[in-house]
């Protein structure tokens, strides 16, 4: 029997490959290999990297010779800046259940030269740069992609004045304006008399320079859109256990509504550029090439941190749109309404001292403060509030977190796996993707029970109708 164990990054460093882009070079040809055994094809690579002339026209190896012949990756820049040698302390939640590529990235964030200290969520996995779910604290300086692509994605929940049991008399009603007012993934938007006014368009960022003024007439046309991959728009049962009196709300459970999305097209459009600007300006080792920053007291970086904010207050209006449509198409009252960014980055103090802190996939979770931390679309989300814990950098989980990579859960899950399990649970779903199934996600029950002195839970949200992209599709 073939042994056809994967080869990873590990195993050619052992070889001698330098942990450069020839690195990820080096992996893809192992994309190629056909009956050959783990054994065999290091031996290749070996031999690839002693003699790569005699490989360049291999059809395996082809590319990877020519890259060393060409001496990608083996020069060493001089401009490059160094990682410290000894990492800043940082706190990890729920560790058991976090996989290891989400630590590793994180043990590289708080080796940067302005780190300070950092935090890990329960609900951790790998990204781009910082894991999602990671917490940074850095001096004087914002990492675009510490943000995150899609920047200012929130929560936004809406209790409304009425009872849970009346739920059941109006499934229909709330199917029908779910689907008539929203819109999802990417490219989507609405057009003509459909478009909403709003003031976040008036802002003056907008003529900040022309890249960001050619974004504004986008942004219009998505106003009130979700994205695709894990955004949704829902309605469900909110079951308070004993009255709240911060929210003045009574024991009981009541209809309610919850959204998650971003920034659209116009955040994705803004982190790829000063992402970008960021990789140019700041070149670090390879391993941390996507925690590039920008110094807050250079151009770009007040540019960024100006764009940061204007796109986190769009996501708020675009949650603000859709909340507004769907409350007076059900004639509700609201009860109460909370909302929350989790890819943001914030001045805060930390031991008497400024720092911005990225929280790429956690909430903010500063004493009182009240943040909603959903599960999926079959498990239960939170209402919480937050305990002020200082070696957490004042944060909590965004939610549950993924055990399945998007890729793993749409070549190994069935649908009529999925449909079964949303039927046990009485959950009608609209659109949506095999990556976002509910077994794609950790235990949101263990990712609670992990950050029990971040936050406090005021009450429970049970998904009932839920609507995502059609396709599952990604952001712009």
């Amino acid at each position: 029997m073939k042994d056809n164990t994967p080869i990873n990054g590990n195993d050619l460093l052992a070889l001698g490959y330098p942990q450069t882009e020839l690195l990820g070079i080096a992996l893809k040809a192992n994309k190629k290999r056909t009956g050959l055994t783990k054994v065999e094809m290091l031996a290749h690579y070996k031999m690839v990297l002693d003699n790569a002339e005699d490989y360049v026209n291999h059809k395996v190896f082809g590319k990877l010779a020519t890259a060393i012949v060409e001496g990608v990756g083996l020069r060493i820049e001089e401009d490059i800046i160094p990682l410290k040698e000894e990492a800043v302390t940082y706190s990890i939640y729920g560790a058991d259940h976090i996989e290891e590529g989400a630590i590793k990235q994180m043990q590289v964030a708080v080796k940067l030269p302005v780190a300070v200290t950092g935090a890990l969520m329960p609900d951790a996995h790998q990204g781009y740069g910082l894991p999602i779910g990671g917490v940074l604290a850095t001096e004087n300086a914002v990492i675009p992609y510490g943000v995150g692509v899609d920047i200012g994605c929130r929560m936004a929940l809406s209790i409304f004045d009425i009872k849970g049991v009346e739920f059941y008399g109006m499934e229909g009603l709330l199917k029908e304006q779910l689907v008539k007012h929203t819109k999802f993934g990417a490219g989507q938007g609405f057009q003509g008399q459909y478009k909403t006014q709003h003031d976040i368009l008036d802002r003056g960022e907008f003529n900040l320079n022309p890249f960001i003024k050619n974004l504004q007439d986008k942004a219009w046309e998505q106003l009130g859109s979700s994205g695709g991959g894990n955004h949704f728009v829902e309605w469900g049962l909110m079951e308070f256990m004993e009255r709240d009196e911060v929210l003045n709300i009574d024991k009981g459970t009541y209809l309610a509504l919850l959204t998650h999305s971003g920034s659209r097209g116009m955040g994705a459009t803004i982190a790829g550029r000063y992402t970008q600007i960021a990789k140019d300006i700041c070149k670090l080792p390879y391993e941390a090439k996507n925690l590039a920053y920008l110094d807050l007291d250079s151009e770009a970086g007040q540019e960024y941190w100006a764009m940061m904010n204007l796109a986190g207050d769009y996501a708020s209006a675009c949650h603000e749109v859709i909340h507004d449509k769907l409350t007076k198409a059900i004639g509700a009252e609201v009860l109460a309404k909370i909302e929350n960014h989790h890819n943001f980055a914030w001045k805060e103090m930390y031991q008497g001292k400024e720092v911005i802190v990225h929280r790429k996939g956690a909430t903010p979770a500063s004493k009182g403060v009240m943040g909603i931390i959903p599960g999926s679309m079959t498990a239960p989300g939170f209402l919480v509030r937050g305990k002020g814990e200082e070696e957490a950098l004042n944060s909590a989980s965004h939610g549950a977190g993924r055990q399945m990579s998007r890729t793993q859960a749409i070549k190994n899950l069935k649908a009529a796996d999925i449909k079964a399990v949303l039927s046990d649970h009485g959950v009608e779903l609209i659109g949506a993707g095999k990556d976002e199934a509910p077994m794609a996600y950790k235990d949101i029950h263990q990712v609670m029970a992990a950050q029990g002195d971040l936050v406090d839970v005021v009450a429970m949200f049970t998904p009932k109708i839920v609507r995502m992209a059609d396709d599952g599709s990604r952001e712009d």
